[in-house]
């Protein structure tokens, strides 16, 4: 199996950094984006659903991460288990995160010190930590609706992993980020009814997305017994 170097070079702190948004983006999907306009260069990655960072990549001088030089370092920070981040911190190329909350971060140096397999394992990593979440949970349940059914919120808080928190699949939906992939007008109450206010446009607007699928609303309510997903 071919190793990290002999895909980049590793002396080339600009490639190294190339490579790690590469595998980002391939993996994930996921495009960088640069919130600091002082600081072009710098670039965060967030997580679809929960909007929440799981890597940053920066360049900072040696001397404000304890090293001996003044030359500009990149380095990306992750999120990571404070176990980790202990065992982790005394290894070369590692240490707790820079201007972020040490017990909660890693911060890995881009300059050859770390391999990139070590690098993006850590990536991945923290990825996980930010989209394990019950919100995430509640999109992939939706997902599973065949077109032309609809499930209730109870079956959806079923299928995401605890059928007690269905009012939390209505806060989800409420926040849906992706209508498109995430058909949630196929979600309804416990009696078929379809929401008071839902999210993409209205109440009309979720019979007109079940319409469009071959669902039957008669006065705001779907037959479960015909149209319930089993």
């Amino acid at each position: 199996m071919s190793s990290s170097k002999n895909i980049i070079d590793t002396t080339d702190t600009n490639g190294l950094t190339k490579a790690v948004q590469s595998y980002i983006k391939k993996k994930y999907n996921i495009s960088p984006e640069h919130p600091w306009h002082q600081y072009p260069d710098y670039a965060t990655f967030k997580e679809l659903y929960s909007q929440k960072w799981f890597a940053i990549i920066m360049s900072v001088s040696g001397k404000k991460l304890g090293l001996p030089t003044d030359d500009e370092i990149p380095i990306i920070n992750v999120k990571a288990d404070p176990e980790i981040i202990m065992m982790m911190g005394r290894t070369p190329g590692f240490m707790p995160g820079y201007h972020m909350n040490k017990r909660n971060w890693l911060t890995i140096l881009l300059d050859g010190t770390v391999e990139l397999e070590q690098v993006t394992a850590r990536i991945d990593d923290s990825y996980k930590m930010i989209a394990d979440t019950p919100t995430r949970r509640i999109y992939e349940a939706v997902k599973k609706i065949p077109k032309g059914k609809v499930a209730t919120y109870g079956q959806v808080a079923e299928m995401a992993g605890d059928r007690k928190m269905a009012r939390a699949v209505g806060n989800a939906l409420h926040k849906n980020p992706d209508h498109d992939s995430i058909p949630c007008h196929r979600v309804v109450n416990s009696k078929g009814e379809l929401a008071e206010a839902f999210v993409f446009g209205g109440v009309n607007m979720q019979e007109k997305f079940l319409y469009e699928e071959g669902v039957t609303v008669i006065n705001g309510k779907v037959d479960l017994k015909r149209f319930g997903m089993k």
